[in-house]
């Protein structure tokens, strides 16, 4: 099992930057991949980033390349998503997620609320 919690989370205003945190424990290292989805009110959950832990090598939604930074430190377990240049249509509940794949995750914590007011 792999646990994660995220952290975060918050009500800004457009163009205002956050950073979510997600700490990783458990057997961490069954999980290769490290990444984000949101879901918005009414939408379904969607893909974000992800992060080849071993390698660093890293995948980004189009609609969020070049304003989200996906990271991780590995002497923290911890994984890293800087959100900058935020806009309302990015107010969603964002999960962590672990697994075998960039877009495949097992694992899920229990999301961070964020909120973009114009």
């Amino acid at each position: 099992q792999v646990h994660l919690v995220e952290s975060g989370g918050g009500l800004v205003q457009a163009g205002d930057s956050l950073r979510l945190s997600c700490a990783a424990s458990g057997r961490t290292f069954s999980s290769k991949f490290m990444g984000w989805t949101r879901q918005a009110p009414g939408m379904e959950r969607e893909f974000v980033a992800a992060i080849d832990w071993n390698n660093g090598d890293t995948w980004s939604a189009n609609t969020v390349k070049g304003r989200f930074t996906i990271s991780r430190d590995n002497t923290k377990m911890t994984l890293y998503l800087q959100m900058n240049s935020l806009k309302p249509e990015d107010t969603a509940v964002y999960y962590c997620g672990a697994g075998g794949g960039p877009r495949s995750f097992d694992y899920w914590g229990q999301g961070t609320q964020v909120t973009v007011s114009s």
